[in-house]
């Protein structure tokens, strides 16, 4: 099966807006094993959106286009299409209707231009739409003149906007394609998340042991991310279950507490679960983070069960002042040392009264280093029950990254005292 993703908007190409549309779709298409073949991203001209609906059209069995549903003037993918295919516009009152509802319930004056909304292309399907104005559509192009004689195509398009695009593709579209699209064999997949280790690590630790499964039928994927990397198990047919669930077993059992979750899983959520279940808490003191690790522990819902406190400790005197390091420690070791970060988590803890607390002290750059010290020097200290523990690291990111990885590996520091892992 050839499918093709059209993502339209100038906003792309101009570098303004991360185009999240190919990721998620691609994903979600791929976990219930429709892979896209090809993506591309063009401009809201005319000529350019036509040429590549027209080119995919002469390729693909399903189109999906994102984006140019809207009411203002760059708006034009639906007319585009339609003029394409020569079906003609009409309004539909239903969709007219659900415009008009949209801006009474939220008490605004619903503005002339939103009505184009409600031009339809003669034949398409209405996917609805509770979270914007602009309706989804999809057509089935049958036959399609531009693949030849007997063939068709179904194509989709879908809102710009996430929060409306999401919900519409999972509720209207997977049933669509599932049904226009039936798969001849059970697909299965899978997804492990690791941590702490690199992504030649988790091949070389897997791939020797799992070479019995991958010779019956079995896909690895290694996919490695900031701090993280996934193993991926794919298989096809009435075995397929099996075959993922036996590889799942052993990689858990050769990467040990490396793996903290499966499917998207994040690590802050795993700790929140874990944290909560033991019905322990955690307070957390940053230097060099910022904050980032509380950040990260508060989005996940269901935190303030076991999340107690987060001191931003960024200056010598508020280590001193809200933590109780001492200064002689300062003066002796500096504030990035294992002398401080200990004496940071330990003054957390008895100030806050939690099971466990995590401190975060280092050199974010891109200035600051010293020979014995270099940019990106952290230490991390955890206090619990069991004692005080250091972890140093060389994070050599910018700072932004190197925030992100000292929160992941604090969290991961946490998470494997409180599961007992090592």
């Amino acid at each position: 099966m050839n499918i093709e993703l059209i993502n339209t908007g100038s906003e792309l190409l101009l570098g303004r807006v991360l185009n999240t549309h190919q990721q998620w779709l691609c994903r979600q298409l791929a976990d219930r094993g429709y892979v896209v073949t090809r993506q591309v991203a063009v401009a809201d001209t005319g000529a350019d959106i036509q040429q590549a609906v027209r080119e995919a059209l002469g390729r693909a069995d399903l189109i999906i286009t994102t984006g140019g549903l809207g009411p203002t003037s760059d708006d034009i993918t639906r007319d585009l299409i339609a003029q394409l295919l020569g079906c003609p516009l009409h309004e539909d009152a239903g969709m007219v209707a659900h415009i008009e509802q949209f801006f009474a319930g939220r008490h605004r004056v619903m503005p002339p231009s939103t009505r184009v909304q409600a031009m339809i292309p003669a034949g398409a399907v209405i996917l609805p739409n509770p979270n914007g104005t602009a309706p989804g559509l999809a057509m089935t192009v049958a036959p399609n003149a531009f693949r030849g004689a007997g063939r068709r195509s179904l194509l989709v398009m879908l809102p710009g906007p996430p929060r409306e695009l999401r919900p519409m593709f999972t509720d209207s579209v997977v049933p669509l394609v599932t049904r226009e699209f039936p798969l001849a064999d059970e697909f299965v997949c899978r997804t492990l998340k690791t941590t702490g280790i690199g992504e030649s690590v988790v091949e070389e630790t897997v791939a020797g042991p799992l070479k019995a499964l991958t010779d019956t039928g079995l896909e690895l994927g290694y996919c490695a991310r900031t701090g993280e990397v996934d193993l991926r198990f794919v298989a096809h047919g009435m075995k397929g279950a099996a075959l993922v669930a036996e590889a799942a077993t052993i990689s858990r059992r050769l990467l040990g507490a490396a793996v903290y979750g499966e499917g998207d899983d994040q690590i802050e959520s795993v700790l929140v679960q874990l944290l909560t279940a033991r019905g322990e808490t955690l307070a957390v003191a940053e230097s060099c983070t910022g904050g980032f690790v509380a950040n990260r522990i508060t989005n996940v819902p269901g935190a303030s069960a076991v999340f107690l406190a987060g001191l931003v400790t960024y200056s010598n005197a508020a280590k001193q002042t809200f933590l109780g390091v001492r200064e002689e420690t300062l003066a002796a070791h500096g504030a990035v040392s294992e002398a401080v970060a200990r004496e940071m988590a330990e003054g957390a803890r008895q100030r806050t009264g939690a099971t466990y607390a995590l401190a975060t002290t280092g050199i974010a750059g891109p200035t600051g280093g010293t020979p014995g010290k270099p940019v990106g020097t952290v230490f991390l200290a955890l206090a619990g029950p069991r004692g005080t523990s250091v972890l140093a690291r060389v994070n050599r990111y910018e700072r932004e990254t190197f925030k992100f990885v000292t929160a992941q590996q604090g969290l991961d520091l946490v998470r494997r005292e409180a599961g007992g892992g090592k």
